[in-house]
């Protein structure tokens, strides 16, 4: 046993201070969830569009029927409520007695608040907690207050956590279990840097969650309450200095990247391969997302070619201004936007190289785009099932009007269609793939040696030595 890791009380039950980072559309599911909390420690079901199965165990496909966004989107509601009910009853089975189950929601995800209600209606007494990040999840205090079931916001500074506790979390403050700290440069999926903040230039987490303790105690918050560290966390000889730390109270650990590596993890074997072959650097910390929000993946095909859309770009006005003085005579068919003479250069090279269709951003400029391009993208946006609260990629929002009022972005993607297809067999090449930036310690760490795929008993053992 790793030196000074004791366990907590959680849920009315001692568990280790190891959670299951919570990973989105059908990744975190019952099988490794369950096996998490049957190991001891706090499996996290992802309530993201979870997977639903018919009578035979075969996973529904989540096909849209709906002729509007807004009907696709109750459609959305539905699949998520269901899908997040059968994974958490089939965790809670797994489990044992166990450990303990939490839900994880991204706060802007479509409709979060009613799948949240409609989830934890359906399993009182099975969920411990909700762990919610991805936006500032003011109402999640008094939703999971309301089922007796604890909340862990997910912030990536004190000052977030501040507005969070002022506006609303001390009013429930019984029921916080914890606050997890993620750490913007390092972890997978979705970060929460500010505009202060420089993507290229990480900052120690250390500082931060000292920081992170200090606003908690300015509200009276007790030490007792942990602090989770997520992002970047790998072996806890690594965290030696942060546990039984008086600056920084109670301390506990999420593992988001490793537990993709698992038998019981349910992502595809050439997703699995692919996390042992990765390098440092490979994983990009981006803005693609059509959340807004930075995100972390690899850097394979499908981003490159993102990042290579954004390069082919030029800024244009629909008069005649300024340095604005070369009418554009490719791409537009018929339409009237002056250029610069260098960005017409580059635009007639372009198009000789196939990227002959120039789209609106909503920054005035175009991008060029092969036709085929062209058609995926305006298909993906007609098809829109509203699964963001608000969708710079579609123009989607959940709102009386149901769009953001700005011009769809051709230079993002339809992110449920990517996520839904990697985690059911997709090619790993054509589609998003959420990591951490320690997903090279897979090629590293001789744990995973000859090809080594652990169960998650052998990785709560393994990570439990401090290894």
């Amino acid at each position: 046993m790793f030196k000074g890791l004791k366990p907590i009380v959680y849920g009315g039950r001692e568990v280790w201070p190891l959670i299951e980072g919570g990973k989105g559309v059908a990744v975190s599911n019952h099988a490794s969830s369950g096996a998490w909390a049957a190991a001891g420690g706090i499996g996290t079901v992802s309530a993201v569009n979870a997977d639903s199965y018919d009578p035979t165990g075969k996973i529904i496909p989540q096909l849209y029927h709906g002729r509007t966004r807004r009907d696709r989107h109750e459609e959305l509601i539905a699949y998520a409520i269901d899908g997040a009910v059968e994974q958490v009853k089939r965790a809670f089975e797994l489990a044992g007695g166990k450990g303990a189950i939490n839900i994880n929601v991204l706060w802007e995800m479509g409709g979060a608040q009613r799948v949240l209600h409609g989830v934890l209606e359906k399993t009182k007494g099975m969920v411990a907690g909700v762990t919610c990040g991805a936006g500032m999840p003011y109402k999640l205090s008094e939703i999971a207050a309301s089922y007796n079931v604890s909340y862990l916001p997910i912030v990536s500074s004190g000052r977030a956590f501040r507005a969070l506790w002022k506006r609303a979390y001390s009013k429930a403050a019984e029921w916080l279990a914890g606050v997890v700290y993620e750490d913007p440069w390092l972890a997978g999926g979705h970060n929460g840097l500010s505009n202060a903040e420089d993507p290229q230039k990480p900052e120690n987490p250390y500082p931060r969650v000292k920081a992170l303790r200090e606003t908690m105690r300015e509200g009276g918050i007790s030490d007792e309450v942990p602090i989770i560290m997520a992002g970047g966390v790998w072996h806890l000889r690594d965290w030696n200095d942060w546990i039984d730390n008086p600056e920084l109270g109670a301390i506990a650990f999420q593992f988001g990247t490793r537990p993709l590596l698992t038998q019981e993890s349910p992502i595809p074997e050439e997703w699995k391969a692919r996390l042992t072959q990765l390098d440092e650097g490979d994983v990009l910390l981006h803005r693609f997302s059509p959340t807004g929000f930075y995100s972390s993946a690899i850097r394979n095909p499908f981003l490159r070619n993102l990042e290579a859309r954004s390069e082919r770009q030029i800024a244009f006005s629909l008069e005649q201004a300024g340095d604005h003085t070369h009418q554009l005579d490719v791409g537009v068919k018929g339409k009237n936007f002056w250029v610069t003479r260098n960005d017409l250069l580059r635009a007639r090279e372009w198009v000789g190289l196939g990227f002959t269709s120039a789209l609106k951003t909503p920054d005035n400029t175009l991008v060029f785009v092969t036709d085929p391009e062209k058609g995926v993208i305006r298909k993906d946006q007609a098809d829109c099932m509203g699964c963001l609260s608000q969708c710079a990629f579609s123009s989607w929002m959940d709102s009386e009007t149901n769009s953001t009022g700005r011009l769809a972005d051709p230079r993002s993607f339809c992110i449920q269609k990517t996520l839904q297809d990697i985690a059911h067999g997709g090619p790993v090449d054509e589609n998003l793939a959420f990591a951490g930036h320690s997903a090279y310690r897979f090629k590293q760490d001789p744990f995973y040696s000859n090809g080594f795929v652990p169960t998650v008993k052998q990785l709560v053992d393994r990570i439990l030595t401090g290894d």
